[in-house]
């Protein structure tokens, strides 16, 4: 698994809320997708903190699975409930990951498991 993976689910992700957001008509708020970005780097601060464990946890197919399944809902819930700023955070979170795992792939961001 690895980071391929992570970035296949991503994108999965990533076009389930954009073909939940086409579907309703929502616009994206830059607000809410710059704070979506911005947990997804805290988020990857912290989970670096104990990069082992969070990574050996989250290579379970039955974990990428559920995870997966809960974006979905998530989204479809959102695009009904509150669309902009449900599919927005998420997208931006999404987009944010995907950018670091690029980062991190080139190079010029260095691996989380070396942080601490």
């Amino acid at each position: 698994m690895g980071a391929r993976t992570d970035a296949a689910l991503a994108l999965a992700a990533l076009a389930v809320f954009l073909a939940f957001a086409a579907l309703v008509d929502a616009s994206l708020s830059p607000l809410y997708l710059a704070v979506g970005g911005l947990g997804t780097i805290l988020f990857e601060l912290v989970a670096s903190r104990e990069y082992d464990l969070v990574r050996r946890y989250w290579e379970r197919r039955d974990v990428q699975a559920v995870s997966l399944a809960a974006a979905v809902g998530l989204a479809a819930v959102g695009a009904r409930v509150a669309p902009e700023p449900v599919l927005s955070l998420c997208c931006g979170a999404l987009v944010t990951y995907l950018v670091f795992l690029g980062l991190v792939r080139v190079g010029i961001v260095p691996s989380p498991e070396t942080w601490w």
